[in-house]
């Protein structure tokens, strides 16, 4: 009978340090960052001209609030989404790369949640103005869900059904 501690070491993944770990990691959030910053610039910019079309004046006071929610929602989504290029630049050659990925990936997933808000609010005031009519709210609902279901959903579904215990 052999002893426990001569068993070959089964191991799963990749075998790679800390540090080359942290570089896959981060080169991986960046690319996906690129995404969702691209999404948030465009829907952001557009919020943006709102204030200057002359139907703006029309809208009821609470579709102004709707909008005035909606764009501070996209300043802020801005925010999340742009600030892991922040803190890499800022970071970088300072031996913190694991951390940084952390801190990245919290506002990556901070971004994403509000960018699903924004879009959410932005849909909102889009329906309320086209159609004035009571579904708007469960359409909109519906969307929210869906985004839950493919943003969170499914991710996290498949890390629970697929990671090894």
């Amino acid at each position: 009978m052999t002893d426990a501690a001569e068993q070959p070491v089964r191991r799963r993944g990749r075998n790679e340090s800390e540090e080359e770990r942290a570089d896959r990691m981060w080169t991986e959030l960046i690319q996906e960052v690129r995404v969702a910053q691209m999404g948030v610039q465009i829907l952001f910019g557009f919020l943006l001209t709102v204030v200057f079309q002359p139907k703006y004046d029309d809208l009821s006071d609470t579709d102004q609030m709707i909008y005035l929610i909606t764009v501070v929602l996209g300043a802020v989504t801005t925010g999340a989404l742009i600030g892991p290029v922040s803190l890499h630049r800022i970071v970088s050659g300072r031996r913190v790369k694991p951390q940084a990925v952390r801190w990245a990936s919290r506002l990556t997933i901070l971004g994403l949640v509000l960018l699903l808000a924004t879009t959410a609010c932005s849909l909102l005031l889009i329906l309320r103005v086209a159609t004035h009519d009571g579904f708007v709210p469960y359409l909109v609902a519906g969307v929210v869900f869906w985004y839950l279901l493919c943003w969170f959903g499914i991710p996290m579904w498949t890390r629970y059904r697929h990671t090894s215990r």
